[in-house]
């Protein structure tokens, strides 16, 4: 029989293989430390899956379909698909310099709004969708219930990820665009619809990339803290609406926040860290560890002396896995699976794989991918 991994204190059985699914970048940005945690904390979930013998299937998306991206074509002068490659390129070598395993499915919004086409019309057939002046609506007001928010709270979150409450067009201020009428001054691209040119909203691509690619739900949904509401609210809502199948994830992985000065690494704030610039200072091994070996849930605040203390964290762990093994060791190795099995328990797990040393650090040392 298989070991079973909790999440959240719930077990998390898997019968055959493992269905993941992270948020992408939207790749018009160089990979900061932020993102590189979730990607992190999302490889290390496979790994210890995959160690105790459960096949693991990953799709990662990209987010090539974005205002956000638009902007910054019209701010370089570069046509936004060439910026949405480039950066592909970069944040794939980065990922690759961390140790990160590439995902077996690369959705990219691009490719999926013909599938968003397809959920907005599910969503319009079932009646959990309205059609107005070139855009269809979603009513997703019960995602804000659903992530324990009030109105206020979920109107003021709203409205810093872009999903415009304010909308006169919209039944609900929490209704979003699953579908976006093209500008009237053409100033972003827009496809062909039943409703007319435009393009799909942020939270039906998330939800249609995740239908498309793994049928009704996942076992496994990562993403950023920070996307708790609106984006994974509203997309499983979307999801379940349109198939009327719940969960749409089995469990949800959301990793703490990255700080830096106490506040959220944001391009808007200049204020990120950057993965290519740290690795020409400090080794792969050291910013998984950094980014591992702490409480996995909890936001931090990014301290580059802290890297002293990871690399000399490394330094023991190889110390401990050189070392004879101990007349535990089998059981010892077992424990360390056990830690990562609960809740992925690194902390647990590193300070029995140093008291054990031998096989128990190998182990440790191996999941994590840190050799």
């Amino acid at each position: 029989m298989r070991p079973v991994l909790r999440l959240g204190g719930a077990p998390l059985p898997v019968v055959g293989r493992a269905r993941v699914y992270v948020c992408g970048i939207t790749p018009y940005a160089v990979t900061h430390l932020g993102h590189a945690a979730t990607y992190l904390w999302t490889d290390l979930a496979i790994r210890v899956w995959r160690n105790v013998g459960v096949p693991v299937e990953l799709a990662r998306n990209i987010t090539d379909v974005d205002d956000a991206m638009f902007d910054e074509a019209r701010r370089t002068g570069l046509p936004f698909d060439q910026i949405a490659s480039l950066q592909r390129f970069a944040f794939d070598r980065t990922m690759t310099s961390l140790g990160i395993r590439p995902p077996d499915h690369e959705p990219t919004a691009r490719a999926a709004v013909t599938r968003v086409i397809e959920l907005a019309t599910a969503l319009l057939r079932a009646g959990h969708a309205y059609e107005r002046g070139g855009s269809v609506y979603a009513r997703t007001a019960e995602a804000a219930e659903r992530a324990g928010l009030d109105r206020a709270a979920a109107i003021a979150l709203a409205a810093e990820y872009n999903d415009d409450p304010h909308d006169p067009e919209r039944d609900d201020p929490l209704d979003v665009a699953v579908w976006r009428a093209a500008r009237p001054d053409g100033g972003y691209p827009s496809w062909p619809s039943p409703w007319g040119p435009g393009r799909p909203g942020w939270h039906a691509e998330c939800a249609a990339m995740v239908l498309s690619t793994f049928g009704s739900s996942v076992d496994l949904h990562a993403g950023g803290a920070d996307l708790r509401y609106p984006h994974h609210a509203v997309e499983a809502l979307l999801a379940e609406r349109a198939t009327g199948v719940q969960p749409f994830a089995r469990a949800w992985l959301r990793p703490g926040t990255v700080r830096s000065g106490g506040v959220k690494m944001s391009k808007s704030l200049g204020n990120l860290t950057f993965v290519d610039d740290l690795l020409t200072r400090h080794s792969p091994a050291a910013v998984r560890l950094l980014c591992l070996v702490r409480p996995r849930d909890d936001d931090w605040d990014f301290d580059e002396a802290a890297f002293d203390e990871a690399e000399a964290g490394l330094d023991l762990l190889y110390s401990a896995a050189s070392r004879p093994g101990a007349v535990r060791d089998a059981s010892a190795t077992d424990e360390v699976d056990a830690a990562l099995l609960d809740d992925l328990d690194t902390v647990r797990a590193q300070a029995i794989a140093l008291d054990s040393g031998g096989a128990a650090a190998r182990r440790f040392i191996s999941v994590l991918g840190l050799a």
